[in-house]
C-alpha cells in the first residue's frame, strides 16, 4: 500500500511537504522527500520525529558521508601516501572537487547540505532508535558512473569538474532549486546525466534498487516481520518516487542486490592493451632503429626518454613540484613499461608529500582552500594530488608524442 501526502497538515512544518508511506512485510515505511539545501526539510524531519512514533530511522547515508557529517575534521587524518598507493587518488580528487560545488552552495544559500539527513541522525541517537544506513557507497556510485559512459563522455565529465573548480560566478537560481528538488550527485552531473541513461541509471536508479534492498534487509535483521513496526525514511525528494516504487515491487533476495549494486563493474580492459599495444610498437622501432644502426636506435631511445621523462617533469612543474618530485617524474615516466605497480604521477606524488610533508594547517584549511583555483597550487596536500594528476597526463603525452617521433624518424 502506498499513500502520498503532499496536503496540508495539522502540523506547520508538514504542510505541503513530500511523504511517502509504504507498507511491505508488516513494516511501515514513513519516507520524508527532503530538499539537501532547504531549512524546512530540516524542520521537517524534527516535526515527524517529535509527533510521532518511529522503531528506527533511514537516512539516504553511506557509512563514509554519514562519519563525514558526524566528524567534518575526520579527513584531516588521510594518509597521503596510502591513499595514493592504493589508486585513490582520483576518488579522493573527485570528492574534494564535488565538496567544493557543496561549499558555494552553502556560502549562497545560508544551508548546509545535508543538514536534513544530520537531524535525523541527531534525533534517532537522542531517542535511542536504531540508525539505519541505506544508501550506497559514495566511491562505488562514482565508479559505476565512471565506468557506465564512454570514452569521450568521460572528458565531458572531467570537464565538468574541472569548470566547477574555476568557476567564480554565483550558482542560478534555478540550479539552485534543481537541487533542492533533487539529488546532490545528479545535479552536480545533470548536464550529462540528463542525456546519459546509463549515468543516471548509476547515479539515481541503481540507488534506488539498493536504498529499498537495504531496508527490507534491515528490517529483516531486526524482526520487522512483526506487525505495527514503523521506520521514518529520510531521503532526496528525486529518489521518492523510484525507491517508493522498488519498496512495493522488488521481489529478489535483498541480500543478493545489496551485493550486486555494492561492486565494483570491472575496468575496461581495451585502454589498456591499446596503451600496452602502442609501448611495444614503440619499442619495437627502436630495436627496429638499433638493427639498422647504432645511432640511429640511440637516438630513438633518446627520444623515448626526452618525449615521456619531459612531459612527465612538465607536469610537474606546472603543478608547482619541489626539484625533486620533478627529477623523479623524469626518472620514472621513461621506464613505467618495465616497472609496473605505482604510475609515475604515483612516484612524483609521493615524492612531493615527502619533501614538503603536508602540515596541520594544510588539512585545516583544505576545504576552503580548493574553493579557489590558486588553492590547488598553494595549499600542500592539493598540490600533491594536482602533481599526480598532471604528472600521469604528461607521461601519457610523452609516450604517444615519443611514439609519433620514432616512426616519422624511421620513414
Amino acid at each position: 500500500m502506498s499513500v502520498t501526502e503532499t496536503e496540508a497538515s495539522p502540523l506547520p512544518a508538514l504542510q505541503g511537504q513530500p511523504i511517502e508511506r509504504v507498507q511491505r512485510d508488516g513494516v511501515e515505511y514513513v519516507m520524508l522527500g527532503t530538499a539537501h539545501v532547504s531549512r524546512s526539510s530540516m524542520e521537517a524531519v524534527e516535526a515527524l520525529l517529535a509527533h510521532e512514533h518511529f522503531d528506527a530511522v533511514a537516512v539516504e547515508l553511506c557509512d563514509s558521508r554519514a562519519q563525514s557529517m558526524r566528524d567534518p575534521e575526520a579527513f584531516k587524518q588521510m594518509d597521503l601516501f596510502k591513499v595514493i598507493r592504493q589508486g585513490k587518488a582520483g576518488m579522493v580528487a573527485a570528492s574534494l572537487v564535488l565538496s567544493t560545488f557543496q561549499k558555494r552552495l552553502a556560502d549562497q544559500s545560508g544551508i548546509l547540505p545535508g543538514a536534513e539527513m544530520k537531524a535525523a541522525m541527531d534525533g534517532a541517537e537522542q531517542r535511542g532508535m536504531p540508525l539505519w544506513l541505506i544508501d550506497r557507497e559514495v566511491g562505488t556510485t562514482l565508479k559505476r558512473a565512471w565506468r557506465s559512459v564512454g570514452f569521450w563522455q568521460r572528458f565531458g565529465l572531467l570537464g565538468g569538474l574541472l569548470a566547477s573548480v574555476f568557476e567564480r560566478d554565483e550558482i542560478e537560481q534555478a540550479e539552485v532549486e534543481r537541487l533542492k528538488q533533487g539529488d546532490l550527485l545528479e545535479s552536480a552531473f545533470s548536464e550529462f546525466a540528463s542525456e546519459s541513461k546509463p549515468l543516471y541509471e548509476s547515479l539515481i536508479g541503481e540507488r534506488d534498487a539498493f536504498m529499498a534492498a537495504r531496508l527490507r534487509e534491515e528490517a529483516a535483521w531486526s524482526g520487522g516481520g512483526t506487525e505495527g513496526r514503523r521506520v521514518l525514511v529520510v531521503i532526496g525528494a528525486g529518489h521518492l518516487k523510484g525507491l517508493s516504487t522498488q519498496l512495493r515491487e522488488q521481489q529478489d533476495d535483498p541480500a543478493v542486490t545489496v551485493a550486486t549494486l555494492a561492486s565494483s563493474p570491472p575496468k575496461s580492459q581495451w585502454p589498456k592493451w591499446l596503451a600496452a599495444g602502442l609501448v611495444l610498437l614503440v619499442f619495437a622501432a627502436i630495436a627496429w632503429a638499433f638493427h639498422r644502426n647504432a645511432a640511429l636506435g640511440t637516438n630513438a631511445l633518446l627520444a623515448w626518454v626526452l618525449f615521456t621523462g619531459g612531459f612527465a617533469a612538465l607536469g610537474a612543474v606546472i603543478a608547482g613540484g619541489h626539484p625533486l618530485s620533478i627529477t623523479a617524474a623524469f626518472i620514472a615516466a621513461p621506464i613505467k613499461p618495465f616497472r609496473p605497480g605505482i604510475p609515475a604521477g604515483g612516484i612524483s606524488a609521493m615524492t612531493e608529500a615527502w619533501v614538503r610533508h603536508p602540515r596541520v594547517v594544510d588539512f585545516d584549511s583544505l576545504r576552503d582552500d580548493i574553493v579557489h583555483w590558486s588553492g590547488w597550487w598553494t595549499n600542500r596536500v592539493a598540490r600533491t594530488l594536482l602533481n599526480f594528476f598532471l604528472v600521469s597526463a604528461g607521461t601519457i603525452v610523452g609516450e604517444y608524442s615519443a611514439g609519433i617521433h620514432i616512426f616519422r624518424s624511421l620513414i
